[in-house]
């Protein structure tokens, strides 16, 4: 389970401005549950995911993951209970290294630093029969490097690298935005896959409406540093596309006229 209480974070500006990306979030996550989070740029939901990750330390609030309260523990040390994947195909791999090689690092991921087997007869078993429950056809790439991959496979093992472990929470960070349509439905489908045969606690910040409502459990919508929405069972089924950017299209009007009421306003004085 994952509790964020009363998050706040505040980002220089230069020439002394200040931006608010995150206003007092509070979100509860049951163990197991897919969340897809949306939201305009600058809505925080980028910011969130980097909180959580431990990339940034919030200015208030706490995060608590499976009961461990991680809100001052720095990134490495949350690898052993976060998985995450990253919008570049590229991110979190080594090129030069194999398939078998990158899985072996990310099975270490996170666990005390000593002399450790490398590749032996069982662990290169163990990489090819989760390649083949991904139904690339990966099975067979274990000593190509990863360089060599197109961006889909390489996104397919990346994925596979972070749930090796089977983490606490998976972060998905825009992780198909770089893909072409094909790729991208295969990553979601691969995606869906993993999860919910893992039973793994996501959180998955995308830029795609129709992924919004069409995968997971649960939709949040993000603004202005706030969540706005949050959609779940029979609400969220009857929710489509159109739905979404109608919301967003409320907010935006919404939050335009408050500042121009606060502009006039000023001026009046």
């Amino acid at each position: 389970m994952i509790e964020i209480s009363g998050l706040e974070k505040t980002f220089d500006q230069p020439g002394g401005d200040k931006a608010i990306a995150l206003r007092g979030v509070d979100l509860s996550i049951p163990a197991g549950q897919f969340v897809s989070v949306i939201g305009s740029n600058g809505s925080g939901k980028s910011t969130i995911l980097n909180v959580v990750a431990g990339t940034y330390r919030p200015d208030e609030g706490s995060i608590h993951i499976a009961g461990t309260d991680v809100t001052r523990w720095p990134e490495h040390k949350r690898a052993k209970l976060v998985g995450r994947v990253f919008q570049d195909p590229f991110k979190g791999t080594c090129p030069s290294m194999t398939v078998a090689e990158n899985l072996r690092m990310a099975e270490l991921r996170g666990r005390r630093r000593g002399l450790r087997l490398g590749l032996n007869r069982r662990a290169r078993v163990r990489y090819r029969e989760a390649l083949a429950s991904l139904g690339m056809r990966l099975e067979g790439r274990l000593d190509a490097s990863m360089g060599t991959l197109s961006g889909g496979q390489r996104q397919a093992i990346t994925l596979l690298m972070a749930t090796l472990t089977r983490p606490e929470l998976l972060l998905l960070d825009e992780h198909t935005a770089a893909l072409d349509p094909r790729a991208e439905e295969q990553i979601m489908r691969v995606t869906e896959q993993v999860v919910r045969s893992q039973g793994l606690t996501t959180m998955m910040v995308t830029h795609s409406m129709e992924q919004a409502v069409r995968f997971g459990d649960r939709t949040i919508m993000m603004h202005r540093g706030l969540v706005v929405a949050d959609l779940s069972g029979e609400e969220r089924r009857g929710v489509t596309e159109s739905d979404l950017l109608l919301r967003f299209s409320e907010l935006r009007y919404t939050a335009e006229m408050r500042a121009t009421k606060e502009l006039t306003g000023a001026v009046a004085v």
